[in-house]
């Protein structure tokens, strides 16, 4: 992992999303800690898994996973982890998939009145707002994502597809996106 510039980004766990720092939010010793997980051998970084998680890594874990995982760690240690809401939620959504199975995670997303979608599509933005019944696209509501999504390409696709919100699926059922 090269050092960070300035127009680079770290993605951290804030409130019930994610959202990005710029390098100059970011402390320095974090930067150098992160940049001097590359020149650790792989014993070296399996060892410092065993102190991050207190646990061996998993079998065959490769280099690169390895540093991303610590990385990530010292990135939570230092910014801040994911927000108690979250993890009340992901809590909530393990005990769903223990009772239910995986159909209670292929559920529909729930989306918060307020949140905006945004999809650049062939060089435009297309801006969406989340309403408590329906959507709103250029000062006009919608019923689904899907209508939406059918003005702005012109052919049919799944609006939460098309907007990010889950991925697509080949004929063979492997995900794509």
């Amino acid at each position: 992992m090269p050092a960070l510039s300035q127009a680079q980004c770290l993605i951290v766990p804030g409130e019930a999303s994610y959202r990005t720092r710029t390098e100059a939010a970011v402390p320095d010793l974090l930067i150098e800690q992160i940049a001097a997980l590359e020149a650790l051998g792989i014993e070296q970084l399996r060892s410092r898994w065993v102190e991050a998680y207190g646990r061996p890594p998993p079998p065959c874990s490769h280099r690169q996973f390895l540093v991303r995982g610590l990385a990530h760690d010292l990135q939570e240690d230092t910014l801040g982890g994911l927000a108690p809401a979250l993890r009340r939620r992901l809590v909530r959504l393990a005990g769903e998939l223990d009772r239910h199975g995986g159909d209670a995670l292929l559920a529909a997303p729930r989306i918060k009145p307020g949140t905006r979608l945004i999809r650049q599509w062939h060089g435009t933005i297309h801006r969406v707002t989340v309403l408590e019944h329906g959507f709103e696209y250029r000062g006009e509501r919608h019923g689904s994502l899907s209508a939406i999504a059918r003005a702005i390409t012109g052919t049919r696709w799944s609006g939460p597809t098309f907007f990010g919100l889950k991925t697509r699926r080949r004929g063979n059922g492997k995900t794509h996106g």
